[in-house]
């Protein structure tokens, strides 16, 4: 009986982090009315998520874009279909590792950060020392990080992929020997307008998870310096998973 209630338990703390996930996002999204007042704490949570993330999601995704034309490149040449290497790339980078890369970025440097942030002013009681002041900590506090991250990470996830797609043009003139008009020219010719906006919509979903995931951990810390560790940990585990998850099932829906 201990198994069965422990298991249950487990189960139910997480049905209940679930929804209060799900509520804590509509509401920061909600509190969206009295952006004006808080225009300068959303400003800097977009340089902070956006502006300072895009040194590292240049350096992987031109490696991403590389790596795939490197992979594929050798490949079709055995065939004569060097022509299809920019579709590939473009195709790929995308559809899935230009949003997912972005966002698995912004969830360890950005989300563990905020979980940090908010888990310390939980624990330190700043979050009570509002409510006594009578300022909403979510309007205050959560409002700015999740408008933030649904601003800028389709501007990274564009980003992403332009710097992707030079980086296999690159390596295609370079190591696979195709002109840089043939890879252009297949990539222009095939990518549908579909993977460029089936990856924007995965960018705003990427977003809200992350931001939604680590700001409920970072209020719902305990127990000190251990509970603030705990909750950035679990931040980044669930955002991680969530990415993957909601990957696939929008990838499911629209291919």
């Amino acid at each position: 009986m201990n198994l069965i209630e422990k298991t249950g338990g487990k189960i139910l703390d997480s049905l209940q982090g679930v929804g209060g996930t799900i509520v804590l996002l509509f509401r920061g999204l909600y509190w969206f009315k009295t952006a004006v007042k808080y225009r300068v704490s959303i400003f800097d949570q977009m340089l902070l998520c956006g502006v300072e993330s895009m040194p590292v999601v240049m350096v992987v995704a031109i490696f991403s874009g590389m790596v795939v034309a490197l992979q594929t490149g050798h490949e079709l040449a055995r065939f004569q279909l060097e022509g299809t290497i920019g579709n590939i790339v473009a195709a790929s980078i995308c559809r899935e590792m230009g949003p997912v890369f972005a966002a698995i970025i912004v969830a360890g440097r950005v989300g563990s950060a905020m979980a940090a942030q908010l888990g310390t002013m939980k624990v330190s009681e700043e979050i009570d020392a509002l409510e006594a002041m009578a300022i909403n900590p979510v309007r205050y506090l959560v409002m700015p990080r999740v408008w933030a991250l649904l601003f800028m990470l389709p501007i990274l996830t564009i980003f992403a992929d332009l710097v992707g797609i030079l980086g296999g043009g690159m390596v295609s003139r370079l190591q696979i020997g195709i002109s840089y008009y043939t890879f252009f020219d297949g990539v222009m010719n095939n990518l549908e307008i579909k993977d460029i906006y089936v990856g924007m919509v995965k960018a705003v979903v990427f977003g809200l998870t992350i931001a939604a995931v680590s700001c409920y951990q970072g209020l719902n810390a305990k127990a000190g310096a251990r509970g603030v560790g705990r909750a950035t940990t679990r931040s980044l585990v669930f955002s991680f998973l969530s990415i993957l998850i909601f990957d696939y099932f929008i990838t499911a829906i629209f291919y």
